[in-house]
């Protein structure tokens, strides 16, 4: 038993006249990911495929003949193509992944019934479009690893995220091998659907640690949805992928947040770190300074000069002033300032940038460029003869 394409057996064919019955599916919604084989020809039993039908395949489909509960043939080419049970097994994978070849292999059994049809035949439509819609939600907060080497931050917060994901059938074999299996009539992505919500949640714990490892951060993650399936594949592969015969397709962000506490812990965290730099604790001091005075200034419980010692004893207090605070910057800046030393005599400057006392340069092996000579008529050259007056260069 195989499938020969229409279009090769229709001319001179034996089989031509003896098609009776013709398999089809109507277009395959996102709700249903498989469904059985409707018969627009023929009056014999629903489960027989008699010898020369025709069955046809759309886009975004995948059709698979089940034989006695064995897959016996698989196509996912667009066409029309006719059922003869005297070829061999074939296998139209289209566009499907290589994959699909071992697993074929790997679980078809040949049954053979002397030529003759068996007792149960079923043509089955797999939906191989990328299956959209699918949402989900964080009900408990998911750990997310905060790294910010500016100020030296590294911590665990725990985020909320929600939005959708798309999920797409790569290897038809498993999904109906694993998932699906003999059914009546139809297969409809509700029955799995809160099993993989439930999976996709519990994979994103590692998922975020890995993400969290490439420097990106929380706040970030909608615009890194490309890697975050990437890593969403690479751990749910081997349940997923090898399993199900799914694969995630792409996965969006259309929310993500942390607690109050660990938002308020981040920016208090931020804002010390930043305080490093002298120069932005001069500013904040020397701000802060401004607001106490026009407070003071405004103070008619105690008198403004009261509020103004009160506010010097603090600063002498303190220990430190914004005036302080500028000149350990501006040090802080002359320090890390290049040194640039004055060129010594007899010292040239390569085309790198380096500059060099030899005859070569260390950096980039340039030779050092010819100073050149001067003529007795006073033009400066640097050839072996002048040229303005043509006189050789002098020894």
């Amino acid at each position: 038993m195989g499938l020969i394409s229409a279009a090769l057996s229709a001319g001179g064919s034996v089989l031509s006249d003896s098609w009776r019955d013709y398999f089809y599916c109507d277009s395959l919604t996102s709700d249903v990911l498989l469904t059985k084989a409707r018969k627009k020809q023929g009056k014999g039993n629903e489960n027989i495929i008699s010898n020369g039908s025709i069955v046809a395949v759309n886009e975004g489909q995948c059709m698979i003949l089940v034989d006695q509960g064995q897959i016996t043939e698989i196509c996912a080419e667009a066409g029309e193509f006719v059922y003869d049970t005297s070829t061999e097994p074939s296998l139209f994978y289209g566009d499907l992944g290589e994959n699909i070849v071992n697993s074929f292999k790997q679980f078809y059994k040949r049954l053979s019934f002397a030529g003759g049809t068996a007792k149960d035949q079923r043509v089955y439509y797999i939906n191989t479009k990328d299956i959209i819609g699918n949402k989900y939600g964080t009900v408990n907060p998911v750990p997310f690893r905060v790294v910010d080497t500016n100020v030296g931050l590294d911590m665990d917060i725990d985020i909320r995220c929600h939005g959708e994901y798309s999920y797409k059938i790569v290897d038809p074999v498993l999904f109906y091998k694993n998932i699906v299996g003999n059914v009546s009539d139809e297969f409809r992505r509700d029955k799995i659907e809160s099993q993989l919500k439930s999976e996709l949640l519990t994979a994103l714990q590692p998922t975020f640690a890995k993400i969290s490892e490439m420097g990106i951060r929380y706040s970030a993650l909608p615009g890194h949805t490309t890697e975050i399936a990437d890593v969403l594949n690479d751990v749910l592969s081997k349940k997923w992928t090898e399993t199900y015969g799914i694969k995630i397709s792409s996965f969006g962000i259309s929310s993500v947040n942390a607690s109050e506490e660990d938002e308020k812990t981040i920016k208090e965290l931020q804002r010390a770190g930043a305080l490093k730099n002298p120069n932005m604790a001069a500013a904040t001091l020397a701000s802060a300074q401004a607001q106490a005075m026009q407070d003071a200034a405004k103070n008619t419980a105690t008198g403004p000069m009261m509020a103004f010692a009160g506010m010097n004893m603090a600063q002498q207090a303190g220990g430190m002033n914004a005036q302080s605070l500028y000149a350990m910057g501006a040090q802080q800046q002359a320090q890390a300032a290049p040194q640039m030393a004055a060129p010594s005599a007899g010292s040239w400057t390569c085309s790198c940038g380096n500059v060099n006392t030899g005859n070569f340069c260390p950096n980039c092996g340039s030779k050092k460029p010819d100073a050149g000579w001067t003529c007795s008529c006073g033009t400066v050259n640097t050839g072996n003869f002048c040229t303005q007056c043509g006189s050789p260069r002098p020894n």
